[in-house]
C-alpha cells in the first residue's frame, strides 16, 4: 500500500487486530486522530466475530456443510475475520454506538475519514447542505484514500437528488463504485484479502466467486452493467482529477 503511513498500513497488514488495537490505543492517549479512526476501523471490522465469537464459528460451520455456490469465498472471507480478531470478547463491547462515538472523536480531533464516514453514517459533525458541500470537496482535494472509501455509502442511491451538495458523482449504486475505484487508485488495500471486499463478502453477502480478483475487477463484473462500464471510468477519472492521480 504505497503512500500509506506505518500505522494506517497496519490495519491491512496485521494478523492479530488485538495487538494492532493496543498499538493504537497509545496513539488515542496522546490525541492521534488517525489512531483513533483507525481503532473505528478495527471496531467495525471485527463488532460481528467479536459480539458472539461461539456462534460466528458455529454459523461457519452451518455455511461449510451447506455447500452454497459462493459458500467457499464466504467461508474463506469468514475465516479471515476469525483469525484477525480471535482475541476480541463480547466484553469489549463493540456496537454502533461504540463505533460513532470513536468516528466522533476520531473527526474533533482532525480526522477527515472519520468525518466523512459521520456523514455516510447519516451522523454529520455539522448539520447544512454547505457543511456536507465543503466535506466533500476537502474529501476531494485530499487524496485520502480512507476518506474516499469512507465518504463512499453517502455517494450512492441514499444520495440522489442532491447533486448540487453531494457533487456530480453522487446519487446512484454507480457513484459509490466509483468513489471505492477511486480509493483503489489511491492507494487502498483494494485486494482479494483486504478489508473492502472481506466487508462487502461477509457483512454485505456479496462474495467474488473468483478469489483473484480485485475490487475494481469484481465490482465491474458484479455491480456494472455492461453500458455503464464508460460511465464508472468517467466517473472514476472526475474524482481523480482533483488529486492529480491519473483516472
Amino acid at each position: 500500500m504505497p503512500g500509506l503511513s506505518p500505522l494506517r498500513r497496519g490495519f491491512e497488514e496485521s494478523d492479530d487486530l488485538f495487538a494492532y488495537s493496543r498499538e493504537l490505543m497509545a496513539g488515542v492517549a496522546v490525541g492521534d486522530a488517525d489512531a483513533m479512526w483507525l481503532l473505528s476501523l478495527v471496531q467495525d471490522y471485527c463488532a460481528g466475530f467479536a459480539a458472539d465469537p461461539t456462534g460466528y464459528a458455529q454459523d461457519s460451520r452451518v455455511i461449510a456443510k451447506l455447500g452454497l455456490s459462493g459458500g467457499a469465498a464466504m467461508l474463506s472471507a469468514r475465516q479471515r475475520v476469525q483469525q484477525r480478531c480471535a482475541r476480541f470478547v463480547p466484553q469489549d463491547g463493540f456496537s454502533l454506538p461504540m463505533i460513532v462515538n470513536q468516528r466522533m472523536q476520531a473527526a474533533r480531533a482532525g480526522s477527515l475519514a472519520a468525518e466523512a464516514a459521520l456523514l455516510a453514517m447519516d451522523r454529520p459533525l455539522e448539520a447544512g447542505d454547505e457543511y456536507r458541500r465543503e466535506l466533500v470537496q476537502r474529501v476531494l482535494d485530499s487524496g485520502d484514500p480512507f476518506a474516499f472509501v469512507a465518504i463512499a455509502p453517502a455517494m450512492g442511491s441514499v444520495g440522489s437528488g442532491r447533486s448540487e451538495t453531494l457533487g456530480d458523482v453522487s446519487g446512484s449504486d454507480l457513484s459509490e463504485i466509483a468513489w471505492r475505484i477511486a480509493s483503489c487508485r489511491l492507494g487502498m488495500d483494494c485486494s482479494p484479502a483486504g478489508s473492502m471486499m472481506t466487508n462487502y463478502c461477509v457483512n454485505g453477502g456479496i462474495c467474488s466467486q473468483d478469489e483473484t480478483q480485485d475490487f475494481s475487477t469484481f465490482a465491474r463484473d458484479a455491480g456494472v452493467p455492461r453500458q455503464g462500464e464508460d460511465n464508472v471510468d468517467e466517473m472514476v477519472g472526475t474524482l481523480l482529477s482533483h488529486t492529480g492521480v491519473e483516472g
